[in-house]
């Protein structure tokens, strides 16, 4: 087995990037050493890193770091989707945030990745039947990172959240691939209904800052919602809502909105 998991790192350009930059690091700002040996350069592959940095940063004296590291290993080993996921969010992090100069960085330093990480592990216990568990680690990752994603929500991946603070996302949320949003987004819903009662974002969509988007609707791919916004009805795909209540003020501006990070619209509200 170690000798696979050494072929797998070897292999992983995600991976192979992180450590030849956490090396670099560590040369060049010696104090950060211990750090960066820790939660990087002691670990065979990006789950071995991504698990201690979970059970790290979640660790309270209600539940110790060794416990939450052993759950979040085996979330990693027995759920493969999670280290692709999370290589694409710190490849979509690199791409979308113009602060992230390093694959290194959202490990290492950004709440969002983090939040979003920690958030895998939650929903992988959720689907296993682990409810209280994945409440308990929704509950963290609120208090630590000030990001509250139900579990039984649905993330895609090639998500990024920049800034990440006071993000909600409901419990029948569905989430695309390749989706960016910025701080203070709500995905909430309208009342006390207890069945699908929460937004469904398409791929590639832009959501932000402060927006919210309430209720069971659906929110076309490649759209873009405008910061401060307000969204109670479905909005078409490749299209650009604003206001409150949020209408139709134009195309999405070009083919992938979530990837070019483009929040300036222009031209006349055609309603919603």
């Amino acid at each position: 087995m170690a000798r696979t998991q050494k072929h797998v790192s070897e292999v992983d350009p995600v991976w192979r990037r992180i450590t030849e930059e956490a090396q670099a690091a560590v040369d060049s700002e010696p104090l950060l050493g211990g750090l960066v040996h820790a939660c990087v350069l002691h670990h065979p592959s990006l789950e071995n890193a991504l698990a201690y940095r979970v059970a790290q940063k979640l660790a309270s004296s209600e539940m110790s770091e060794q416990l939450l590291r052993e759950i979040a290993d085996e979330a990693f080993a027995l759920d493969l989707r999670l280290g692709a996921q999370a290589r694409a969010d710190i490849v979509a992090v690199f791409d979308r945030d113009p602060a992230c100069h390093r694959f290194l960085q959202p490990l290492m330093f950004f709440k969002g990745f983090q939040a979003i990480t920690a958030y895998r592990v939650g929903h992988y216990l959720w689907r296993e039947g682990r409810k209280d568990l994945a409440y308990f680690i929704q509950m963290r990752v609120s208090e630590v990172f000030g990001v509250d994603i139900h579990p039984a929500a649905r993330v895609g991946q090639g998500i990024m959240i920049d800034h990440a603070h006071s993000i909600v996302i409901g419990e029948t949320a569905v989430v695309g691939d390749n989706v960016s949003m910025l701080h203070s987004v709500t995905l909430g819903g309208t009342g006390k209904e207890e069945e699908d009662r929460h937004p469904k974002i398409g791929d590639g969509v832009l959501i932000g800052a402060g927006a919210k988007v309430l209720g069971n609707i659906e929110v076309g791919h490649c759209s873009r919602i405008a910061a401060g916004s307000v969204v109670l009805h479905p909005v078409p795909p490749m299209k650009t809502v604003a206001g409150v209540p949020a209408k139709i003020v134009g195309e999405a501006g070009c083919d992938q909105p979530s990837l070019a990070m483009d929040h300036l619209f222009g031209g006349p509200a055609t309603g919603l």
